[in-house]
C-alpha cells in the first residue's frame, strides 16, 4: 500500500471540498469493507483518502412526505433493525440479512454496498473491468462460472450490490452530491455496464458523494431471495427481488429484479408483464421464473445460473405474497 494524505472531516461540505476532478486523486473511506481491500490490492493509489463516516448528515433513517430517507452511512445492522425498513421493506432486511459476517454487518454502510467495486477476479488481478488482452475477452472462454448471463457486451463481470435489485424494484433513488449542487439518479440507473477502457461501472462522478437512498412509499409486497454456494461470506450466485402492487390477491403490476447476473441489475420486463393481472401461486411463480430468464445467454461455465435466477425469482415471488419459498 503506497502512501497518501489523509483527512476525516465532519461536515459534508468539507469532504466535498477534499475531492477532485479525476479518478485516482481521491477516494471516500465509509465503512471500509471494500476501500482498504482496494488499497491493500493496490487497484486504487489515491493521493488522498478522505474519511465520511463522522458526517452525521449522512446517516439515519426518515419518513419523508415523498418515502422513506436512508442515510448512505447507515449500516447494514442499523438497517435490519430500523422497524419502519422491516414493516415497509423486507427485500432489503432479507438482502442485508444475507451478509453473514456480524462484523461486516456493523462496519458496511448502505452508501458503501452500492459504490463497491466489482469482484470479478480479472479485474481483482489488475485485468480491467473489460478483461481484454490483445482485443479479445479473457473472460468469454476463460473462468467464467461467476460472471454474467445477461446483457454480455464488453463486460462481463456481475454488480455485487446486495441492494442494487432490491432498490430499482422499490422504484428508488439514489441522493448524490457535489460542491456545485445536488441532483438524484434512478437506482435502475445508477449502475453502468461500462462499454469501453476507462468507464466506470456507477453513474457517479469523482467529486461527488452518494449522500443517501429515497424509497417511495407505495405499499407494495416485496421479497429478495438469493442463491449462495455456502452459508459463510460470499457473495451470492444468483439473487431475485420484487415488488408487486396488488389489487386484493391479483397482481395489478410488477417489478423483477435479478441481481448477480449482470454488470447491473437486471430487469426482468417480461416476467414484470407477465404477472399482470394474475395471483401468485406456484405455478405463476415458476412460469414467472421461467419468463425471466427467458433471454439469458450464459458463459462456457455458467449456464447454471438460468435455473438458479428461475428458482429465485419464483421464492422470492411466494415470499412476497406472505407464500412459502
Amino acid at each position: 500500500m503506497q502512501s497518501f494524505e489523509y483527512a476525516a472531516p465532519v461536515t459534508l461540505k468539507e469532504a466535498l471540498s477534499l475531492l477532485a476532478d479525476k479518478w485516482g486523486e481521491a477516494d471516500i473511506l465509509a465503512g471500509g469493507t471494500d476501500e482498504l481491500s482496494l488499497l491493500k490490492e493496490r487497484l486504487h493509489h489515491p493521493k488522498r483518502v478522505v474519511n465520511i463516516k463522522n458526517i452525521k448528515e449522512l446517516g439515519g433513517i426518515a419518513k419523508t412526505s415523498a418515502g422513506v430517507r436512508i442515510g448512505a452511512l447507515v449500516t447494514l445492522d442499523e438497517l435490519m433493525d430500523n422497524a419502519l425498513v422491516r414493516a415497509e421493506f423486507p427485500s432489503l432486511v432479507q438482502a442485508a440479512r444475507g451478509v453473514s459476517s456480524p462484523q461486516i454487518r456493523n462496519m458496511g454502510t448502505v452508501g458503501g454496498d452500492l459504490c463497491q467495486r466489482p469482484r470479478c477476479w480479472y479485474y481483482r488481478n489488475h485485468l480491467g473491468l473489460l478483461a481484454m488482452k490483445d482485443g479479445k475477452s479473457l473472460v468469454e472462454h476463460g473462468q467464467n462460472e461467476y460472471h454474467a448471463i445477461f446483457h454480455n457486451g464488453p463486460a462481463k463481470f456481475v454488480s455485487p450490490s446486495s441492494f442494487g435489485p432490491a432498490l430499482v424494484a422499490l422504484g428508488a433513488t439514489v441522493q448524490i452530491e457535489s460542491a456545485s449542487g445536488k441532483r438524484t439518479v434512478e437506482a435502475g440507473k445508477f449502475f453502468v455496464a461500462p462499454s469501453e477502457r476507462g468507464q466506470r461501472e456507477r453513474d457517479l462522478k469523482p467529486n461527488e458523494i452518494v449522500t443517501g437512498v429515497l424509497i417511495p412509499l407505495k405499499g407494495l409486497k416485496n421479497a429478495t431471495y438469493e442463491v449462495r454456494q455456502k452459508e459463510a461470506l460470499d457473495w451470492p450466485l444468483v439473487a431475485a427481488s420484487v415488488a408487486l402492487k396488488m389489487k386484493g390477491s391479483t397482481v395489478e403490476s410488477a417489478s423483477v429484479v435479478l441481481g448477480h447476473v449482470a454488470p447491473t441489475p437486471h430487469s426482468a420486463e417480461a416476467a414484470a408483464s407477465w404477472l399482470a393481472g394474475k395471483s401468485i401461486t406456484e405455478d405463476t411463480a415458476r412460469q414467472a421464473g421461467e419468463a425471466a430468464v427467458a433471454g439469458a445467454k450464459p458463459l462456457s461455465g455458467n449456464a447454471y445460473k438460468v435455473q438458479l435466477a428461475s428458482v429465485a425469482v419464483k421464492r422470492a415471488l411466494l415470499a412476497a405474497v406472505g407464500g412459502r419459498a
